[in-house]
């Protein structure tokens, strides 16, 4: 691509990278891009996981969701069941199947995507891909650790959780936008 001066034309280039820190759950590198007009500029980005999250609604029309504490925020928020995905092989429906057993002890007949999102463009390589699961089915749940044996899970009504969403009850950007994401599917169909 060549760069006409237009407005998006130009090619950023990544022409240095420096690795900052490598977590459990984040890497942290700041890359060295060039910019249109010439020079360059420093972007500090944080390298994370895919992950997948689930909307599972039951034959009552109800969606499974879970609170939990989230440190950065320093607040329990609704969300709907959620993992990374760091199984090395595993397709992301096969992690959504897996993340609902492991968060609520169901499993589900059906499976379909949603919307695949990236929550934090400007500084996160995080993707996050939401599926609808229905047929759902009790099953054993293993013992949780961490946050997770704190989880609360609750069915509640998929129009409340909607409303959840539209009046801030809800606030966690994946369960936003995969709760009106499904609404705006299932009312397509």
């Amino acid at each position: 691509m060549t760069d006409s001066g237009a407005p998006g034309s130009h090619e950023y280039r990544t022409i240095a990278s420096r690795e900052v820190f490598d977590g459990r759950i984040v890497r942290l590198r700041v890359d060295t891009l060039t910019m249109p007009g010439g020079g360059t500029a420093d972007r500090e980005i944080c390298g994370h996981d895919d992950a997948v999250a689930v909307i599972a609604l039951d034959d009552s029309d109800q969606v499974t969701l879970v609170r939990q504490y989230r440190h950065a925020v320093g607040e329990r928020l609704w969300e709907l069941p959620a993992g990374l995905c760091d199984v090395d092989g595993e397709q992301p429906v096969q992690t959504a199947q897996r993340e609902l057993v492991e968060e609520t002890g169901l499993e589900a007949r059906s499976w379909e995507p949603v919307i695949s999102i990236v929550p934090s463009p400007g500084f996160c390589t995080e993707r996050v891909h939401v599926f609808l699961a229905r047929g759902l089915r009790e099953v054993t749940r293993p013992e949780a650790m961490h946050e997770e044996a704190d989880m609360e899970v609750a069915r509640m009504p998929f129009p409340v959780a909607v409303d959840a969403v539209l009046d801030g009850r809800i606030v966690n950007g994946i369960a936003v936008a995969g709760i009106l994401a499904a609404r705006a599917s299932i009312a397509g169909r």
